[in-house]
């Protein structure tokens, strides 16, 4: 009776999951933020994602601008105005679902404010990103961790107790930590290189047992693929449809190209990251005979006549025996006849 040997399904490892943060880069207008969906989709991301606030709630017209944003958008508008003119209303939010819906890319939004939790919420979101601000603020936290959704946390500014506190949270209001990924992030725009330090997203995941990522505010796009080779299993960017636009954030965000450049280096270190299982490859399973070694005759061997180190030799092909048997193959008979260079058998 024949026997069938199952086959082993090669390990299908998780893609990396790729945000382009539009933010408010689409400058309170529905039509660009369409345009941001477009280039968002062309680019290949998995999602594309908005900022949801009411100005009002979220600011007080004595906040401050911060450094960058007085550097972008100037010093005469205050923090609430800048805001209040970035903000996304109900209708807004409708249409960009639906038209991402079309589309077929995720919509995400970072809430900003208990409000636009439940407006996020009513409008059937699945996945919520807390923002880095907001990772220290408990009624929120708490009310999105009672909604038992997929959550993504972003870290900036936070210290590793911070963190751990806010998973905390989260979790003890309902929602389960295989749910929640950690971003480990800076707030600066753009971030400079030395103030990265990428490897605190490997602390977040060895500390508290979640999954990673990274949300990205440095020029270019290196530091977001070193975190893709690091483990990150999730990446977002800002971008934005054109660089010199007036708004806080264009200039510290990618443009079209660099964006969808990010995305096929993301893919391709995927591939090479592979599935950590040591084994050789469909690829160089044909070199193994060519490039490996085997144990010949060093030169003409009669049959009965002992192996010796004397009389064999290690030289490709790898076709042969495998000179790991050496120890084997010293000391005994010949069963053959052997011609210098041939395969020893035994």
């Amino acid at each position: 009776m024949l026997t069938v040997i199952p086959v082993k399904k090669e390990k299908q490892m998780p893609k990396v999951f790729i945000i382009a943060e539009a933010g408010v880069n689409h400058n309170g207008s529905l039509r660009i933020a369409k345009k941001m969906v477009d280039a968002a989709v062309n680019a290949g991301v998995d999602a594309i994602k908005f900022q949801s606030f009411n100005a009002e709630s979220l600011v007080s017209r004595y906040a401050p601008k911060a450094a960058y944003q007085k550097k972008s958008t100037g010093k005469r508008e205050s923090h609430l105005e800048m805001i209040k003119r970035l903000e996304l209303d109900l209708n807004s939010h409708k249409e960009l679902i639906k038209y991402c819906r079309t589309k077929k890319i995720i919509f995400l939004s970072s809430p900003f404010d208990l409000e636009s939790i439940d407006l996020l919420m009513g409008l059937g979101l699945k996945t919520f990103k807390i923002p880095s601000g907001e990772i220290t603020n408990l009624p929120y936290l708490r009310k999105i961790g009672s909604l038992r959704k997929k959550i993504i946390l972003s870290t900036g500014m936070s210290n590793i107790k911070e963190i751990g506190i806010a998973l905390k949270t989260l979790i003890y209001s309902g929602t389960k930590k295989n749910n929640i990924t950690v971003l480990h992030c800076n707030t600066e725009y753009p971030t400079p290189i030395e103030d990265v330090n990428l490897r605190a997203m490997l602390t977040i995941k060895d500390k508290f047992g979640v999954k990673v990522g990274y949300s990205d505010h440095t020029l270019g796009i290196e530091v977001a693929l070193a975190a893709v080779s690091l483990g990150a299993s999730v990446i977002e960017k800002h971008f934005t449809l054109d660089k010199r636009m007036t708004g806080p954030d264009h200039q510290a965000s990618l443009g079209y190209s660099e964006l969808e450049q990010m995305v096929i280096l993301i893919r391709k270190i995927e591939k090479a990251l592979g599935d950590g299982i040591k084994k050789p490859s469909k690829s160089e399973s044909k070199n193994v005979g060519i490039v490996r070694k085997s144990i010949i005759a060093a030169g003409n061997i009669k049959k009965g006549e002992i192996f010796s180190r004397q009389n064999l030799a290690i030289k490709r092909p790898g076709f042969g025996l495998s000179p790991m048997l050496w120890d084997l193959v010293i000391d005994k008979k010949a069963k053959q006849n052997f011609k210098t260079g041939d395969l020893i058998k035994i």
